[in-house]
């Protein structure tokens, strides 16, 4: 019989009731609850929901940023015995409502958002809505009200293992968003093996920043730290995520490459390369160096530190291993649930993505893709048999959609997307995934995309960096011309980036051309600059502007 989050939550309520469970900025100040305070508040909001008299087993949805609240409506579900669907805070009226009304959620909880007001016309009449007014969201049903007006409930829901707990709705990269269907099982056997095989330690101090709707902060760090007994803390607004961090010092620390870039630029305003190199190369000063940028980042006393969701530059790597802070690159999807590949600290190769956990079956098609089968791997996509069929091979394998290589000694190295690749006007396929990670490594780039239908040669398009912004046009010619000729001799003929086309706006997740992970739209951008690539090709020079 496999446990549950439930359980392992109830286990450490009994155990350390006064230990730290939750840390949660207002105005500036930490508000925080011990295991037990939590767990008095999510037995009242379980009470509330029971009260309701919705069905066992309905889908209950949570519409929040990461706070406090967000870990105990997830555990308040899982107590009342319901399905948890949890949404992207920053998702548009029209994608909540394709939701809602997909997954047949009974209720929303509604907690801290940016800007509830156009997202709220989203929520069909029909779907009970429970507002959190510690973040300002007044409904006709209210979390504090309820908490001061029920009783704990006695009788926290029982969880078998095949049982569905989650329905969690992809960002979807490529279209709309499908509900992966997770069941209590697949939450355990990748947090019971995943912590064994990558030696966390019990009780750890996390930092929750990126969005628990997503499947790698859902499991690293969330059901991580329920599992573990420790503690959260999360950030107030974008502007103290700094020095929220900063008064965190996790053991435990997740981020995707975009922020390991920003954490560099950062350092790198303060202390210049050059700079740097000399004071790193004194053996003395080294260390002091060295500790004082992990404090100031936050990482002073951070054992567990992983990169995901989207490939990161072995130069960067090799930059932060340089400083004293060891990434290890993971790899997993929602629809195995993480159950992955991960680097280990004691055996790590740049590059990779790491060696599977033991219960991992792994196999590369003959397309090059990567399949995989484990404890983890998702019953099917909600509602969606057609889809469910498509999602597995012959063999019972996940079909990734990512293509890969494993090397001698088992290690995983990504290639790009099976559908990623494009075809030039001289008929050759194009990987554009390893082209964009060696490009990405210049510090004047935030984003990139490469791409080619219907020209000759590739063309990367390109999205500056705040530093990259600073720079004259003049500068920008000059460094990204030079930047083609290094990358550009690794690579084969056909592959040879012709230009680097600067585009006017940044994407952001708001005008939907990155996922709420950060990762481009490759889709999207494409369907908006398509018919331009001609023109742009046939421009002089080797770096254009939109």
């Amino acid at each position: 019989m496999s446990s549950s989050p439930l359980n392992q939550f109830l286990k450490w309520e009994k155990e350390i009731p006064q230990q730290l469970f939750l840390r949660q900025p207002f105005n500036g100040q930490w508000k925080t609850w011990t295991y037990q305070q939590a767990g008095d508040e999510i037995r009242r909001i379980a009470f509330g929901l029971q009260s309701l008299g919705f069905p066992k087993g309905s889908n209950i949805a949570l519409l929040s940023k990461n706070c406090a609240h967000w870990v105990m409506a997830d555990l308040a579900i899982m107590m009342a015995g319901y399905v948890s669907v949890p949404m992207y805070a920053t998702i548009t009226a029209s994608t909540i409502s394709q939701i809602l009304e997909h997954s047949e959620s009974k209720l929303i909880i509604v907690g801290k958002l940016d800007d509830y007001s156009p997202q709220r016309q989203g929520i069909p009449a029909n779907v009970v809505k429970l507002g959190i007014s510690a973040y300002g969201i007044d409904e006709d049903h209210n979390w504090e009200q309820w908490v001061n007006q029920f009783e704990p409930t006695k009788e926290p829901h029982t969880w078998s293992s095949d049982d569905l707990m989650t329905i969690m709705y992809t960002s979807g990269t490529t279209g709309k968003p499908k509900g992966v269907m997770h069941t209590v099982s697949a939450f355990d056997a990748t947090i019971t093996d995943g912590a064994a095989e990558l030696g966390v330690q019990q009780h750890p101090t996390v930092f929750s920043y990126l969005p628990m709707s997503h499947i790698a902060e859902r499991m690293g760090i969330e059901m991580m730290t329920i599992y573990l007994g420790g503690n959260f803390s999360f950030p107030e607004t974008l502007e103290s995520f700094p020095k929220n961090l900063a008064d965190t010092q996790p053991t435990h620390f997740f981020a995707v490459p975009r922020i390991w870039a920003k954490f560099q630029e950062k350092i790198l305003e303060k202390l210049p390369q050059k700079k740097l190199n000399t004071l790193l190369s004194i053996p003395l000063v080294s260390t002091l160096i060295k500790n004082k940028i992990k404090k100031g980042l936050g990482l002073s006393r951070a054992n567990q530190i992983f990169s995901g969701a989207a490939p990161i530059s072995v130069e960067l790597l090799k930059w932060f291993d340089s400083i004293g802070v060891r990434i290890l690159q993971a790899y997993g999807m929602t629809e195995d649930c993480v159950y992955a590949h991960f680097n280990r600290p004691d055996n790590n190769q740049h590059g990779t993505v790491g060696l599977p956990l033991s219960r991992l079956q792994v196999k590369i098609a003959d397309n090059g893709e990567v399949r995989v089968k484990c404890p983890g791997l998702t019953t099917g996509y909600y509602k969606e048999p057609e889809m469910t069929k498509e999602l597995f091979d012959e063999e019972g394998f996940l079909k990734t959609g990512d293509q890969g290589e494993i090397s001698s000694d088992g290690f995983l190295t990504l290639t790009g997307r099976v559908k990623d690749l494009f075809k030039t006007d001289k008929g050759k396929y194009i990987a554009p995934a390893p082209i964009e990670m060696r490009i990405l490594s210049n510090t004047d780039l935030e984003q990139v995309c490469v791409v080619g239908m219907g020209v000759p040669q590739p063309i990367a398009l390109v999205v500056l960096s705040p530093s990259g912004k600073t720079k004259t046009k003049e500068q920008l010619i000059h460094n990204l011309s030079k930047a083609l000729e290094e990358i550009n001799p690794g690579l084969e003929s056909h592959e040879q980036v012709e230009k680097m086309v600067i585009m006017k706006h940044d994407w952001t997740v708001e005008n939907n051309l990155l996922t709420p992970t950060l990762k481009v739209k490759r889709n999207e951008v494409e369907k908006i600059h398509l018919p331009y690539y001609p023109k742009w090709y046939n421009t002089e020079g080797k770096v254009v502007w939109e």
